[in-house]
Parts: C-alpha cells; structure tokens; sequence
C-alpha cells in the first residue's frame, strides 16, 4: 500500500473515532440529565405526598373536634332540659307532700275523701313518671349521705346500723341528678 493510502485510511481513521468521542459524551450527558430529572421528580413527588399526608392529618383532625362538638352540644342540650324540668319540679314538690300527708292522716276520714286524695296522688305520680322523675328514701333502706339529709339518729337493733329509720321528706332525683336530697332519721 502506497504511502497516500496509508495516511488517507489513517486520517479517516481519526475522524471516525473524533465523532465517536462526541457521540459517547453526548450519550453519557443525557444519562446524566436523566438521572438528575429524576430525582428532581423523585424529590417532588415526596414533597407532595408529605403535603397531602398534613393536608389528611389535618381533616382527620378537624373530623374528630367536630364530631366531639356534636356530642358535647347534645349533653348539654339534655342536660338543659333535666335542669328546666328540675327546676319547675322543685316548685311542685311541696304540693306532692301535702298530698301524702294528707293520705296519712285521712286515715279516718270519709272514704270518698281518701278516694280523691288518692286519685290525686296517683295523678301526681303518674306526672312525675313521664318527667322520668323518681322518689327514693325508704324505710329500711341504707343511708347514704350523696343522697339522704341525716337529721337525726336513733338505735334500733331491729333495722341494724347505718339503716333509714324514719323518712321526714322524701327525696327527687331525675336519672342521676338530685333535685332534693331525703331528709331521714339513721339508726347506729
């Protein structure tokens, strides 16, 4: 091979591999772009998912205070409600210890007139049912001072200790709420 030949095939040679060169750079640049696009991808998706996790947490929050606000408004709004009726009880409440003393001491009165008194009670009581209003301090029963006046104590070995001997004002209550305590007689 002549010596022109030689140098014409080197020459191309060179320019085959000098556009090679850019080719790869070129190739291995991308890559690089790729990958860096990526993660900027990879970064903003986290961000977004952390936004919508606070953005989750923070409904989930809001749920709650208003579901608890729902409840708290409904006690209280039953609460009104037994507190009224108390209320306008507690104006009541003497007539319904007229009306049994009245019963206990007609004993030997005309039985017409025990009748009415009685048919008055039973109304009274019957009043007193549907307001969910209930009687309590009995006799025998034992005495506890969350829910009995004690005005006085007395021994008596047949009831035992810490019994109701004698019942001077019967107490009210609605469900659990006092709308006046028993005023009673303990024994030792």
């Amino acid at each position: 091979m002549s010596k022109k030949k030689k140098d014409e095939v080197e020459k191309d040679k060179r320019e085959v591999t000098e556009e090679a060169e850019p080719a790869e750079e070129t190739a291995a640049e991308e890559k690089a772009d790729a990958a860096e696009k990526k993660e900027e991808k990879s970064d903003e998706v986290t961000e977004l998912k952390k936004k919508l996790d606070e953005q989750e947490d923070s409904y989930l929050r809001l749920r709650a205070e208003y579901a608890n606000y729902r409840t708290r408004t409904a006690n209280e709004k039953l609460s009104l409600y037994d507190d009224a009726t108390a209320k306008a009880v507690t104006e009541l409440l003497p007539v319904a210890d007229s009306v049994r003393m009245a019963i206990e001491n007609l004993k030997d009165a005309d039985p017409e007139i025990v009748k009415g008194v009685e048919l008055i009670s039973n109304q009274l009581e019957k009043s007193f049912d549907k307001l969910k209003i209930s009687s309590y301090g009995a006799v025998g029963d034992d005495f506890d001072p969350n829910l009995h006046n004690a005005v006085s104590m007395i021994d008596n070995e047949e009831l035992g200790s810490g019994k109701i001997a004698q019942v001077f004002q019967t107490g009210y209550k609605i469900k659990d709420k006092i709308i006046r305590h028993a005023m009673v007689q303990v024994t030792n």
